[in-house]
Formats: structure tokens, C-alpha cells, sequence
């Protein structure tokens, strides 16, 4: 009875500690992925890497909740899962080797960006628009074509 007495009273010193940095590394990973409403460039930095990768689902959370996706000349007005289905999709068909960003430009609320997907052994051109709303730049807009 001693003895689960004292691991008992181990185990409440141990786990609010474990239970803390468990957090803390949640709480760092979803800051990573999350959309920033940093005023820089820097937000093209994750959305850049998630675009190399073919990570859908990271992309998707700078999406705004409405967007315009255009990819390989199909445009459409679409919902952020809607146009998680479309990414995916081309994604699926073009597997993503790399993405590199030749330019950006922008202003209050407004960010712009274009850059050079090679993707399934071809060469994409894609422009990202983004807006602030709610202290958040979200994607307003994305453009997939072939070079």
C-alpha cells in the first residue's frame, strides 16, 4: 500500500509536466501551419512549402472560406473544401517536385505572388492572391496554369 501511495503521488508530479509540454508541442505545430497576420513576405514562406510538397491539407488553411481557383484553365467560385477537392485533384495527377517564387508584390490588406511549380515532369505558373481580413491573410485567389 506504501508503495502505490508514493507512485500515486510521482505520477500527479509527472504528468501535469508531461501533460504541459504534450501542449506546448501541439500548440507549436499548429502555429506552424496556421495562417499569420504577420505584415511580410513571410507568409508565402509556409505556403511555398506546402505547395512543393503537395500538402493539401496545410494549403487549405490559408484558403479563405470563399475563393476563385483557376487550375489548367477551369476556373470556378469555390468553397475552401471545394477547393481542397481541386488541389488535391491536381495534385493526385501532378505529383509536386518543387515550388519557387520568382515574385511578390503588394500593399495594405493585399499580398501577390507568383511562382514556378514543377509538378509531374511539367511546369506550372501559379499566382496567389491574398487578402487581410480579421488580421488574418487568407487566399483569395489561385491560379494553376502550364508554362
Amino acid at each position: 500500500m506504501k508503495y502505490l501511495r508514493i507512485a500515486v503521488i510521482a505520477l500527479a508530479f509527472l504528468l501535469p509536466g508531461r501533460a504541459a509540454m504534450a501542449q506546448a508541442i501541439i500548440q507549436h505545430a499548429v502555429q506552424q501551419a496556421a495562417p499569420t497576420s504577420d505584415g511580410s513576405d513571410d507568409v508565402f514562406i509556409p505556403i511555398s512549402k506546402y505547395l512543393a510538397s503537395g500538402n493539401v491539407e496545410a494549403l487549405s488553411a490559408w484558403f479563405a472560406d470563399n475563393l476563385e481557383i483557376a487550375v489548367l484553365a477551369k476556373e470556378s467560385d469555390a468553397s475552401r473544401a471545394q477547393a481542397r477537392q481541386i488541389v488535391k485533384t491536381f495534385f493526385d495527377n501532378h505529383t509536386p517536385r518543387s515550388f519557387n517564387i520568382t515574385h511578390t508584390t503588394g500593399r495594405a490588406n493585399m499580398k501577390y505572388a507568383l511562382g514556378t511549380l514543377m509538378a509531374g515532369g511539367e511546369a506550372f505558373s501559379v499566382t496567389i492572391f491574398m487578402s487581410c481580413k480579421n488580421g488574418t491573410y487568407l487566399i483569395q485567389q489561385l491560379k494553376i496554369e502550364r508554362l
